[in-house]
């Protein structure tokens, strides 16, 4: 086929022509279980199981905490009383209960909202014991997104879930210790967890064809809402029946096994893969992004083009995003049990299920939503930039709403349930948004440039639990709810607007800057301009 003839082939005209061929294979040569399931979709699904192990560890202590936290301690803590002076003599008195009055739904709904637990921790130890993951999360952004684009983004992801997976079974020595080195546990659990996005970016970048990176995409990103749904139910059962040292023992076993399969059956890119993977599928994803398979492994690793990456437009328009949202995500993820139990007043088991449904529509929604888009680019309905603008606003004008609704319905349980729920799934539309639009713009960079808006969108995973601990500490009171409500809409309105006006899913010039071949005569010619040559 000729250059020109290439050229003006659709990216869903390539792809329909490939999947054809590698189809024709796999019926001619006899492999037919290898196609059963396409070698980048087995990776999607591992790496989504992979984010679903380390998700569920970032927000198991927000359910164990509960059962951890001995609640009658902390409210007759001389700290939290308030006293007055009767006939000369002092008189201690508990604050005023919150908002909500519980009376006559108390045996029915209350009777078990409070699970005390060993640890006389007040609200901001608890806070601060929630953001310590995310100290750790935010220093491993960085060097995780370029060790992985330089050398194995497949080990680095493994890596980060055997870490997670060893914090975790010491988590509960450490508490009965101190709380300094379970601070310390959930700590190192971070590390680990900071470079499991600038992997997955870099294994997304490599294993998915242009025309199907949404969908690609969506089903690895789609494992942080199951695993936040697994977790959340999983941690609440275990914490109810067998105490909340088994969460980390039971949860930290259990992630081991992903190692094992990951190790074995992913590799970094179709070309190093030799197991469930036929030679058209190869052929396919190598054309597709516009690779040759015999110079595939040649390119030098470019160096990242900084100055004109922080001068993007696009990009900063996703990093402005990516921040925002991560308020909001971060609020829901780490808050919401203690919402659920403090206002509303669901006890352990019922806060566990309505704490995890909200993250169960999220992950049929992401599914719903990328497939969706995908079609209407498919049909030239719409274009990756405003399918990826879509899929933010879903993921931002939604929720805004839903939260405006919860600052006001008060004390009414089942409409609140409601709200929240639906705010938190369309925050997946953010996994066909903004986080697919770091390969849309420079594949080349995708591991480090989410790792630098990934960092600064872990800056809210610290600030909001401190933050929610100092605004409900002595006062677990709508009011107070009400502020942080008001906080995160504010900040999903500066997303709206910056990621509608400036995103863009245009490949970016810089992408290819420094790149070279080393087949190449000329080593200073950018590798897109030797290709139009």
């Amino acid at each position: 086929m000729s250059s020109t003839k290439r050229k003006s082939e659709s990216p869903s005209f390539r792809g329909a022509r490939f999947s054809l061929i590698e189809k024709d294979q796999c019926l001619s040569n006899g492999a037919a279980a290898k196609c059963l399931l396409p070698a980048r979709y087995l990776m999607a699904i591992m790496g989504s199981v992979g984010l679903a192990i380390v998700y569920g560890f970032k927000v198991n202590v927000s359910v164990a905490i509960v059962a951890m936290v001995n609640h009658t301690a902390i409210k007759i803590a001389p700290s939290k009383l308030t006293t007055h002076l009767t006939n000369g003599t002092l008189i201690f008195a508990t604050p005023a209960p919150p908002v909500c009055d519980t009376e006559g739904v108390t045996s029915k709904h209350t009777a078990e909202t409070n699970v005390d637990g060993p640890f006389p921790w007040n609200e901001s130890l608890q806070g601060l014991i929630l953001s310590a993951y995310f100290w750790g999360y935010i220093i491993t952004q960085l060097p995780g997104g370029r060790v992985a684009e330089l050398f194995s983004a497949r080990w680095v992801m493994n890596g980060s879930v055997i870490l997670n997976a060893v914090a975790s079974v010491l988590s509960p020595l450490a508490a009965q210790l101190h709380v300094s080195l379970f601070i310390i546990m959930r700590f190192a659990q971070g590390l680990g967890g900071g470079v499991t996005f600038p992997a997955m970016h870099v294994m997304i970048s490599k294993w998915a064809p242009p025309e199907e990176r949404s969908i690609l995409s969506s089903i690895v990103y789609a494992g942080t809402a199951l695993g936040t749904v697994i977790s959340i139910l999983l941690s609440g059962v275990l914490a109810a029946n067998l105490g909340w040292a088994s969460v980390f023992y039971i949860e930290g076993a259990l992630s081991l096994i992903w190692c094992i399969g990951w190790a074995f059956i992913v590799q970094d890119s179709p070309e190093s893969q030799t197991r469930f993977i036929t030679q058209g599928e190869k052929d396919y994803i190598a054309t597709s992004l516009g690779q040759s398979q015999s110079k595939a492994g040649t390119k030098k690793k470019p160096p990242v083009p900084w100055r004109q990456v922080i001068t993007s437009l696009p990009f900063l328009a996703i990093l402005v995003s990516h921040v925002c949202s991560n308020f909001g995500w971060y609020m829901l993820l780490t808050e919401l049990p203690t919402f659920m139990n403090q206002i509303l007043k669901f006890n352990m088991n019922e806060n566990a299920a309505l704490s995890a449904m909200p993250f169960l529509c999220m992950w049929f929604f992401t599914m719903i939503l990328s497939k969706t888009l995908a079609i209407m680019q498919s049909k030239h309905w719409i274009s990756i930039s405003v399918s990826r603008k879509i899929a933010t606003l879903f993921a931002s004008f939604v929720p805004m709403i839903c939260l405006i609704g919860v600052c006001y319905v008060g004390c009414n349980r089942n409409l609140a349930v409601v709200l929240m729920t639906i705010g938190v799934t369309c925050i997946g539309g953010m996994y066909c948004g903004f986080l697919s639009n770091h390969i849309d713009i420079a594949p080349n960079f995708a591991g480090t440039l989410v790792a630098i808006t990934n960092t600064f969108a872990t800056i809210p995973g610290f600030i909001v639990p401190i933050f929610v601990g100092k605004l409900t500490e002595g006062n677990q009171t709508i009011e107070a709810w009400r502020i942080i409500f008001f906080v995160t809409v504010g900040l999903y309105i500066v997303e709206i607007l910056a990621y509608t006006i400036f995103g863009s899913a245009e490949e970016q010039p810089w992408n290819e800057s420094g790149v070279i071949d080393e087949e190449s005569p000329d080593q200073t010619v950018p590798l897109k301009e030797r290709h139009a040559e």
